[in-house]
């Protein structure tokens, strides 16, 4: 039996992993969840899981949740220092960070110091610290296991291959709802456009990242991290079937890649079971039912903010945070209908431009730089 906390249980990431437990009730039991705002659906985790505690967004949202669960004997806490109880669930053996944002990293190293495995679904913690994640992970002899399709595909390409010298990452994604558009036709598209992604089920932050190649830009880095390789070394291609999730070239030339139905859960459940897989009631992958899978390059002309990422992770310290705080700000502004789609990476370069760089960022100085990040968005567009 393992235990599993999990961070942002009612988002897309969450809710998946709960079906993927739910699936294999004789094998995990659910110790605690966290959850922003959306306490009804919290609620009904609590009845069908029963986990010890539970973390909210507010002291508001806490005790609405504490009337609607009276007759249960459950802990409710609140805000960061909840989110912190969650990481350090001293019943858990693993944590899945399924919340959005930067809001993730402090959990995460809460976690990792507690001696927790790690389910990653959270790319700002390695973004925004990769170095502290990864020196912290290696110093507790923890695990993590990559929960994003693309880089759960090259941590299984790469099972076996210890001896193997990685050539190249090949780094799929769906190329989003405005594949093939010009900066013409994208100043003309709505909020509504861009949460429509063709093939993935996913939160809204993700999916506008996703709408403009940010979201690719965001795994890039945390390729990075995770895999130990350069840019130079992870190709971007824009695969729109979503069949193939990601490969890794060897040096001899040979390629192994991972392919499978575009469903979550799959790169959950393995992460939960590594490295088994037993059976998991999903959409199996029918080739003929394919027929034909195509690839292309990234358009980064069009796509800003695929570029703005490589320029950030070419520079190194601080810069990657700036990218990934002026991103959130900027989609929160968009989401709040104040920005248009195509002012997102003008926003982000802005504040990337301006920043001063420091080369090997504390927590504190990330912190920081989140801030600096936020407030030059903000009033970038206050002056517009």
């Amino acid at each position: 039996m393992k235990n599993i906390a999990i961070l942002g249980s009612t988002g897309s990431i969450g809710t998946q992993t709960l079906d993927v437990i739910s699936q294999h009730k004789d094998k995990f039991k659910v110790t605690s969840l966290s959850c922003g705002r959306n306490i009804k659906l919290l609620e009904k985790q609590i009845r069908e899981f029963m986990p010890n505690f539970v973390s909210v967004y507010s002291e508001v949202e806490a005790k609405e949740l504490a009337d609607m669960t009276r007759d249960l004997d459950i802990k409710i806490f609140h805000g960061m220092d909840g989110l912190l109880e969650v990481a350090r669930d001293s019943e858990s053996d693993m944590l899945v960070t399924g919340i959005v944002g930067m809001l993730g990293i402090r959990p995460t190293l809460e976690a990792i110091r507690s001696g927790k495995d790690i389910a990653l679904a959270n790319k700002e913690t390695l973004v925004c610290a990769g170095s502290i994640v990864m020196e912290e992970a290696k110093r507790n002899e923890v695990s993590i296991i990559p929960v994003d399709s693309e880089h759960s595909a090259i941590f299984q390409s790469l099972q076996g291959e210890e001896q193997n010298r990685i050539n190249k990452i090949l780094l799929t994604a769906s190329g989003g709802p405005f594949r093939g558009y010009t900066r013409d036709k994208l100043e003309k598209v709505t909020l509504e456009d861009v949460l429509k992604n063709p093939n993935w089920d996913m939160g809204n932050k993700v999916t506008i990242d996703s709408a403009g190649l940010i979201n690719k830009g965001l795994e890039v880095m945390e390729a990075g991290w995770l895999f130990g390789v350069g840019r130079d070394r992870i190709e971007v291609v824009v695969h729109p079937e979503s069949i193939l999730h990601s490969a890794v070239e060897f040096d001899d030339g040979a390629v192994i890649g991972q392919l499978g139905a575009p469903d979550m859960r799959i790169p959950i459940q393995y992460a939960l079971f590594y490295p088994k897989r037993p059976k998991l009631m999903a959409k199996k992958l029918n080739l003929f039912d394919v027929g034909i899978m195509t690839f292309e390059r990234p358009d980064i002309d069009t796509f800003k903010g695929l570029a703005l990422a490589y320029e950030a992770m070419d520079k190194g310290g601080n810069v990657p945070t700036v990218f990934n705080a002026a991103n959130e700000c900027a989609v929160k502004l968009l989401l709040d209908r104040k920005i248009s789609f195509l002012q997102i990476p003008e926003l982000i370069k802005s504040a990337m431009d301006d920043v001063k760089i420091i080369e090997r960022p504390t927590l504190e100085d990330i912190l920081s730089t989140e801030q600096y990040a936020k407030e030059h968005v903000l009033k970038d567009v206050e002056k517009a």
